[in-house]
C-alpha cells in the first residue's frame, strides 16, 4: 500500500537530499546570484508596467537556470525539464511544486537579450569582483591556454566555402533558401588539431594524428594560485594561439610577474611585450630545427610544464564533467555558451576553495 503524502513530504526529502550533501545547495550559499540582479534586469528591459498585465519571470530564476544549463551541458528544453523534474534543482532556483518554470523559449528569449546587451562580459566581470571580495585575488602569476570547442559541422560545396572564407553572410549565400540559410554557421572555422604520437607499451610510437575539427576557440588566462579564470577571449577555431597574448589575455593586476604558456605563444613580439611590461616569460622554448632538443631547454621546459598544465584541468572538467559544445549558430551565441561555461567554472571553484579554507 503506498505510503501517503503529508504537509511536510517535499521538506523532508529534500533535508535527505541535503544530509546526502548536495553540490547545487553548497553552490547556492556561495554565490550571491542578487549582485547580478542590475546587470540583467537592464538586459532585459523595463518590469511590468502599472498597468497591469502578465507578471514577467523572474531575471535572477532564469540566469540561474542558464547556470544549471552550462553546468551539465543540456540543451535549454533538457534544462526545463530537469527543473520540473529535480527537487534540488527546484531549490537551486527558488522554485516549489506549484510555481511557473520558465520554459525553453522564455529561456532562449532571456539568453537572447543578454547576448544582445552584450551583458555576459558584465556579468562574467562582476563575479570576478566578488571573486577578488571573498579574498581570493589573482596571485603567484598566471597561465594562458587555448582548447577547441566543437559545434555542429558544416558541409559546404567549394563554391560556398569560398564565399564564407570571402565573409560573406549565411543570407548573402543562401538568399532564396532562409530555412538553410538559418542553419549554416559561417562564422566558425575548421583547423587541424594533432595529437602527439605516444609510447605503447611495447616500447613502440604510435603515429601522430591530424583531427579536424570545427567550431570556435577559447583563449583563458588562469591565475596561478586560485585557478580562477581572469580573462578570456572566444574566437573562431582557425585564429593562432600567440597572437592572442597581447590583445588582453595577460592580466597586469597579478601578485606574480611570470607568464606560463605553451610554445605556440613563444615569439619575440609576445617576449618584448611581456618584457615591456615588466613581466616574466615561462614560456616553453621551440624545439630547434632539424636539431634535437637540448636537455637543458628540456629540463627547463619540463618544469614549466609542472606549472602549466594546471590549465588543461580547466578545459578538461568544462568539456568533460560539464560537457561543453555549441549547439547553436552563430558567433555571438558560441561566446555567449562560452563566457557561461567559463563563469560556472569559476562558481565551482570559488565553492572549493571556500570548503578548503573554512574551519574544521
Amino acid at each position: 500500500m503506498a505510503k501517503q503524502a503529508g504537509f511536510w513530504s517535499v521538506d523532508d526529502r529534500l533535508a535527505e537530499i541535503s544530509a546526502g550533501g548536495d553540490p547545487l545547495e553548497t553552490l547556492n550559499a556561495t554565490v550571491d546570484f542578487e549582485r547580478f540582479r542590475p546587470i540583467l534586469e537592464r538586459a532585459a528591459g523595463s518590469p511590468r508596467s502599472a498597468k497591469g498585465g502578465r507578471p514577467s519571470l523572474d531575471v535572477v530564476l532564469k540566469f540561474r537556470m542558464l547556470v544549471l544549463q552550462s553546468l551539465h551541458g543540456l540543451s535549454l528544453e533538457a534544462t526545463e525539464r530537469m527543473v520540473r523534474d529535480r527537487l534540488s534543482w527546484m531549490r537551486f532556483c527558488g522554485l516549489g511544486i506549484a510555481d511557473t518554470v520558465p520554459d525553453a523559449n522564455t529561456l532562449w528569449d532571456f539568453r537572447e537579450a543578454l547576448i544582445k546587451a552584450d551583458a555576459l562580459d558584465a556579468l562574467f566581470q562582476e563575479l570576478d569582483h566578488a571573486i577578488n571580495q571573498a579574498g581570493f585575488i589573482p596571485r603567484a602569476g598566471q597561465i594562458i591556454d587555448a582548447s577547441l570547442i566543437a559545434a555542429p559541422r558544416q558541409r559546404n560545396s567549394d563554391g560556398e566555402k569560398a564565399a564564407i572564407k570571402a565573409g560573406k553572410t549565411a543570407q548573402e549565400i543562401w538568399p532564396d533558401k532562409p530555412a538553410k540559410a538559418a542553419q549554416k554557421d559561417t562564422n566558425a572555422r575548421w583547423t587541424v588539431k594533432y595529437s602527439k604520437a605516444k609510447t605503447r607499451a611495447d616500447g613502440s610510437k604510435s603515429v601522430d594524428l591530424a583531427i579536424p575539427t570545427f567550431g570556435y576557440k577559447s583563449h583563458i588566462s588562469i591565475d596561478r594560485q586560485n585557478g580562477i579564470i581572469r580573462r578570456q577571449i572566444i574566437t573562431d577555431a582557425a585564429q593562432h594561439d600567440g597572437a592572442r597574448l597581447r590583445e588582453g589575455l595577460v592580466q597586469t593586476a597579478n601578485t606574480g610577474r611570470r607568464v606560463w604558456a605553451d610554445t605556440a605563444y613563444r615569439s619575440a613580439a609576445n617576449e618584448a611585450w611581456l618584457a615591456a611590461n615588466g613581466m616574466m616569460s615561462e614560456i616553453h622554448r621551440k624545439k630547434p630545427r632539424g636539431r634535437p632538443m637540448s636537455k637543458r631547454t628540456s629540463k627547463a621546459n619540463g618544469r614549466k610544464s609542472v606549472v602549466r598544465s594546471k590549465v588543461e584541468h580547466v578545459f578538461g572538467q568544462q568539456k568533460d564533467r560539464m560537457g561543453l559544445i555549441i549547439r547553436t549558430i552563430g558567433f555571438a551565441r558560441a561566446k555567449a555558451a562560452i563566457t557561461m561555461a567559463n563563469m560556472v567554472y569559476n562558481m565551482g571553484r570559488l565553492r572549493w576553495l571556500l570548503s578548503r579554507s573554512a574551519p574544521a
